[in-house]
């Protein structure tokens, strides 16, 4: 099996992509094997080694009316360049109006005036249309309908109505009953309908490929011999070495080797504020550098970063309907076929039962066919959703798909992983026991001594509490260590030995008193490291997995949209468990539990809640993930298989995004309610007009644009990704 990708000009709407579904899916074994993402207006295409060349794909496209090229292996993940539609929709569109104008100038001219001109458009009136007037109507009805055309043919040809066919009808129409003025304007604003979905769409667009452009194309690659040289970037292999100069753009994921600097990351995580950055630590590509220059160890290729995974992610995200883009597909399908059946019976029964006059009824079945047309309706979903996904991917909140985005605003419970969600998933020092007339300061001066030159998680944690303390740090002499236990060495010309509780009672020397301190400490959820010498214990280090700083604050924000109940689930101890969970304020806590146990905690919620959100960072999460009604993974520090099951991933691991993402999700499904019900109400109007008299044709389409206008500039609102 292969695949092959095309770009597809002017793909902007649902429609367009379900008539190429019909048209090209028997030919390559089903629509299956075709899928399309409408921001990058791309399609991918699984065939069979030879079985069907790309030139009947593109010949069968443009059958439709479709222009498809194939796109170079290697490029599908590139915006690519504005094709012919691009300019030619636009021209189109203006030479339409052109001739529409200077039709009705001569129009008017010779015949009284411009209420002439008008007035002369009533219904059964023998009209007499200049033909000079008549010629550039003309033009303007061809230069209008022009893209519709094949798509409208192809319509009929398939037995399936749709809005190129309803206008199409209606021009059609107008022009037989000598409506020439209503005609030409009838396909001029419907061209201009069509101009606005794609600039909306396109404007979605540019949202995501801004992402695209954070990534530079090239790297100043550093050889072993310390020779610099700038190459693309899509040519430094894995573990390379790169330079990274001030205020220049990070062109690939890696780990700083040498430099620090402050780095704006917020194409990336959605942070406001640069990231300090130093020896050691994480950067990814298209963030910005700072003031200082960094030399960074590659650990992904240009294809894999960070960055690339968010591009493809949220452009295959739009093929992940929401449920309300496919009920309002699934209404379309059944709405249009009604629509041109009612516009028959317009037409034909107040004549033949009643006696009205055929023109009149004609005309007025053509008004019913361009209100009718779903444009407003249509376009009124995914408008609104590519504009939430887009602002949500800005504020480094990843959203895989429409239906996720939907689902966000309906979650009555969450669970949360502990080590690395709720807490920072790294230990700390959260306290510190001086005995033996021993103070702080003295404490913290043996044990970094003692631990200067470990890697140990809990060893550098002690030397960074002490460097923030502003405690000069001396290597201890004679540093051993004891495996599992602890170590010994010389400080100042004493012995000192450092260790775990184990080791003080292996060595006699606890006390009541201290094992009373290292309970209660154990019963907080704490390590104890002891610190002490050859004749007493100088005192207590105790180190756990510290809370995040703001994680109360972030649990009661999410009580505050209406989260009915929050839960932490962690394989930890009953005692560290019951430690943080106080601390953080959950509702509840369930400990020591496996990743099946997990599963079946979050099981339980969504059998008693409906929609649950599960929240975690690591490989035993991802199963209790893809079980949630919602998957949400903490992005920057979370693993690989946590972040490719999720639904969402935070990838700033920033956890106030969650109340925001509840509201934005309750937003974006507020204004597709508000496009619905503006597009059908209406519709509905017009028809109730039609019916009496009170409508014509340019008053209808004029009245389907401004719909199709408020309902696209309603959903672009959703880009500002504010609050509500």
């Amino acid at each position: 099996m292969s695949q092959q990708a095309f770009k597809v000009e002017g793909m902007d709407c649902a429609e367009e992509v379900a008539v190429l579904k019909h048209e090209l899916g028997p030919m390559v074994g089903g629509e299956g094997r075709l899928s399309f993402d409408l921001i990058r207006g791309t399609m991918t295409v699984q065939l069979e080694s030879n079985k069907l060349p790309t030139a009947d794909i593109i010949q069968a496209a443009s059958r439709i009316g479709m222009r498809v090229r194939v796109l170079e292996e290697g490029k599908q993940t590139a915006p690519e360049r504005p094709g012919i539609t691009s300019w030619l929709r636009p021209a189109l569109t203006a030479a339409s109006g052109v001739f529409t104008l200077a039709a009705f100038s001569i129009h008017a001219s010779q015949t009284g005036g411009i209420v002439q001109a008008l007035g002369a458009e009533g219904v059964a009136v023998a009209h007499q249309v200049p033909l000079a007037a008549k010629a550039l109507y003309t033009l303007a009805v061809i230069s209008g309908v022009w893209l519709v055309l094949p798509k409208a043919w192809f319509a009929l040809r398939r037995a399936r109505p749709d809005m190129n066919l309803l206008m199409t009808v209606a021009v059609c129409g107008a022009v037989a009953i000598n409506e020439w003025f209503e005609a030409a304007t009838v396909a001029f604003l419907f061209s201009v309908s069509l101009l606005l979905e794609s600039w909306s769409v396109g404007r979605a667009r540019r949202a995501v490929e801004a992402l695209l452009e954070s990534a530079p194309t090239t790297a100043h690659i550093k050889h072993p011999d310390g020779t610099e040289k700038q190459v693309p970037a899509e040519s430094v292999p894995v573990e390379s070495t790169i330079i990274v100069k001030p205020g220049e753009r990070i062109p690939l994921d890696g780990l700083v080797l040498q430099g620090g600097s402050r780095v704006n990351q917020a194409p990336i995580t959605g942070e406001s504020v640069p990231v300090a950055k130093t020896i050691g630590d994480e950067v990814f590509a298209g963030t910005v550098n700072g003031d200082g220059a960094l030399e960074i160890r590659t650990t992904k290729a240009a294809s894999d970063t960070t960055l690339a995974h968010i591009i493809r992610l949220v452009s295959e995200a739009q093929s992940r309907r929401a449920p309300t883009e496919q009920w309002v597909d699934r209404f379309a399908r059944v709405y249009t076929p009604a629509v041109m059946g009612l516009a028959v019976l317009v037409f034909v029964v107040p004549p033949m039962v009643f006696g009205g006059a055929w023109g009149d009824w004609f005309y007025r079945s053509l008004v019913l066919l361009v209100i009718a047309c779903p444009c407003a309706l249509v376009i009124s979903t995914p408008v609104s959703i590519v504009a939430a996904l887009a602002a949500s991917a800005s504020r480094g909140v990843l959203v895989k798909g429409g239906v996720y985005m939907e689902a966000a605003g309906r979650l009555r419970a969450f669970a949360f992983d502990k080590t690395g969600t709720l807490t920072e998933g790294r230990p700390k020092v959260v306290a510190v026991v001086p005995l033996a007339d021993h103070n702080e300061r003295e404490l913290l001066e043996r044990a970094a001594a003692m631990e200067m030159r470990s890697n140990h998680p809990v060893a550098r944690s002690i030397i960074e509490y002490a460097d923030n303390g502003g405690i000069k740090v001396l290597a201890a002499a004679d540093v051993r260590a004891i495996q599992g236990k602890g170590v010994t060495a010389r400080f100042n010309g004493k012995n000192y030995w450092l260790g775990s509780h184990r080791y003080l009672e292996e060595r006699g020397q606890e006390t009541p008193d201290i094992h009373q301190k290292l309970e209660e400490m154990s019963g907080a959820g704490r390590t104890a490291v002891v610190v002490g010498n050859d004749s007493h214990v100088c005192g207590l280090i105790g180190i756990a997995d510290a809370v995040r700083s703001d994680t109360r604050q972030i649990i009661q924000a999410l009580r505050d949209t209406g989260i009915s109940h929050i839960v932490m689930l962690t394989g930890d101890n009953l005692g560290t468990a019951q430690a943080i969970a106080s601390e953080t304020g959950v509702d509840e806590f369930r400990a020591e539990l496996l990743p099946e146990d997990k599963v079946a905690a979050v099981e339980a919620l969504v059998s008693k809640y409906g929609d649950v959100a599960m929240v975690g960072d690591g490989v035993n999460d991802a199963p209790a993930m893809a079980r949630a009604s919602l998957g949400i993974a903490m992005g920057a520090a979370g693993s690989d298989a946590a972040i490719e099951t999720a639904d969402i991933a935070l990838m700033s691991d920033d956890l106030s995004k969650l109340p925001w993402l509840i509201r934005h999700s309750r937003r974006t499904l507020v204004i597709i309610r508000q496009n619905i019900v503006l597009s059908l109400a209406v519709k509905a109007l017009f028809v109730l007009l039609t019916v009496v008299g009170y409508a014509s044709l340019w008053a209808a389409i004029a009245a389907d644009m401004g719909t199709s206008l408020i309902v696209i500039f309603n959903g672009l609102r959703l880009l500002r990704g504010k609050q509500v």
